[in-house]
């Protein structure tokens, strides 16, 4: 006995033969996936930049392949349940149209998704600002980008809003730090000090691309001579540099004897 819909009997087959193409439709876009995944189309000296706009293309062409396949077993079933394929394709155009006024932000979003991998404006492994949440691009799709910070919290912007963003990596960052240095210490020590500093650190520093750049005298605060010393970094490193020269300025002036000012509480008796 077979089941009845609309008053019409329902062969077997129809029930079949639908879910064995969708099977096979998800067997077939693993596959894709999985090939894509296995392209290796880096070499050793490729910049971490290439690198990062093959993995965002590979993305995009996983992305595209499940549309596609989606799409074809969509119109297959269709033609298998006897409805015609060929005007519901010819009736496009109105459809489209139809479609755009129903779907407009979908439109938006797959039209932001194509220019944003097509003009590179950010690639996955890149640090963003989107109105003021700041992270690292994890995933790009034709609809949505997905956004990590630092916390751990993922945020998922569709594309067509993705218009007003800050890219950290498109070019290197500079550390800077301000050394505090108390008014009593000489001035000749002061350069000795700091020529001792860089002939230690230059080319020992994470992540750094120039060498170190003493800017001179920044500030004359109420208790010190306040110098500028910056160096040039990969994109988003500047805060872990910053963190080591510190680190090295306070041993190199200890060792030398340069003080380094800090806030005194004097308390006077009343007697």
């Amino acid at each position: 006995m077979f089941p009845y819909i609309f008053g019409k009997k329902i062969q077997l087959a129809l029930i079949i033969v639908p879910l064995i193409k969708v099977a096979l439709g998800i067997i077939i876009f693993r596959i894709i996936k999985k090939i894509v995944k296995k392209m290796s189309f880096t070499k050793n000296n490729l910049k971490t930049t290439q690198k990062q706009k093959i993995e965002t293309l590979k993305q995009m062409l996983i992305n595209i392949s499940r549309y596609i396949i989606i799409i074809l077993v969509g119109i297959s079933i269709m033609s298998d349940f006897g409805i015609n394929v060929k005007s519901i394709l010819a009736g496009l155009g109105i459809g489209t149209a139809i479609l755009g006024l129903a779907f407009n932000d979908l439109a938006k979003d797959l039209i932001a998704g194509v220019t944003i991998i097509a003009e590179g404006e950010y690639e996955i492994g890149d640090v963003i600002e989107v109105d003021g949440f700041m992270g690292e691009v994890i995933f790009i799709s034709l609809r949505t980008t997905r956004i990590r910070n630092f916390k751990g919290a993922t945020k998922v912007i569709a594309n067509h809003y993705m218009d007003n963003i800050i890219n950290y990596s498109a070019n290197n960052s500079l550390a800077v730090v301000d050394v505090s240095i108390a008014y009593e210490n000489k001035e000749e020590d002061i350069e000795k000090a700091f020529e001792s500093l860089f002939e230690r650190l230059n080319g020992n520093i994470p992540n750094a691309t120039k060498k170190l750049e003493l800017w001179g005298v920044n500030e004359l605060s109420d208790s010190s001579v306040i110098y500028r010393v910056v160096v040039e970094t990969k994109p988003m490193q500047h805060i872990a540099t910053e963190r080591f020269l510190r680190k090295e300025i306070k041993k190199e002036f200890d060792k030398l004897g340069i003080k380094i000012p800090y806030t005194q509480i004097e308390v006077h008796n009343g007697k």
